[in-house]
């Protein structure tokens, strides 16, 4: 379970713009863990899971600088099914324990707020949804999304389908969400959506204590 009493679990396809709804939260209060900039950290020069993924996969996936070699990491995990699963047995339980270890020490510094846990993979890791109160979605349609990735990646549109296509479908990470928040139009029917939501979720978080309490 999360240790928070009440905790969300902020999730959304590539260019759904995560990221943005993130910073609006941590505007508004809430404590925000990332679980890609712990993995980052991870794979980072002298990362933790650095030694484990030389052991497991060899020196050529190790850069200079000592991190990880991302793009090549990248180009084997995408063609090879059991790669990924090696890399992921090393990185997820390094990554969820970093996860609740920071919003354990968020909760300490900031008892008044509520934590979001920003999981790119959290529908498709399939243990997280029992780690958090409710699951919020970042969506977008399709055209706007494969734009946005297009723009911000400069990367041609198959390329962009053929990673959305290695995430869950837009469908099941709605299906399995408890909340969501459309990011079709401007910046400020974004902060509207989010205004909404935070209220809500600290009306949920001041629940959740009073019970917690009990």
């Amino acid at each position: 379970m999360s240790s928070a009493p009440f905790a969300v679990g902020l999730t959304g396809g590539i260019g759904s713009g995560k990221s943005t709804v993130a910073d609006m939260f941590a505007a508004r209060g809430a404590s925000i863990v990332d679980t890609d900039v712990i993995a980052h950290g991870m794979t980072a020069p002298d990362g933790p899971a650095m030694p484990a993924i030389a052991a497991e996969f060899g020196a050529a996936f190790v850069d200079a600088t000592g991190a990880m070699d991302r793009a090549r990491m990248r180009e084997l995990v995408f063609r090879d099914a059991g790669a990924k699963a090696r890399l992921e047995a090393i990185l997820h339980p390094r990554i969820r324990d970093a996860a609740l270890a920071a919003a354990a020490s968020a909760m300490v510094a900031n008892p008044g707020s509520y934590v979001i846990y920003a999981v790119p993979l959290l529908i498709e890791s399939g243990t997280w949804r029992a780690r958090v109160t409710r699951v919020l979605a970042v969506d977008c349609d399709e055209q706007v999304q494969i734009a946005r990735v297009m723009a911000r990646n400069n990367l041609p549109e198959a390329q962009v389908r053929a990673i959305m296509a290695a995430q869950v479908s837009r469908a099941q990470r709605l299906a399995a969400a408890d909340d969501v928040i459309v990011n079709n139009a401007g910046i400020e029917d974004l902060e509207a959506q989010v205004d909404r939501l935070h209220a809500f979720y600290q009306q949920l978080r001041c629940k959740f204590a009073g019970n917690f309490a009990e």
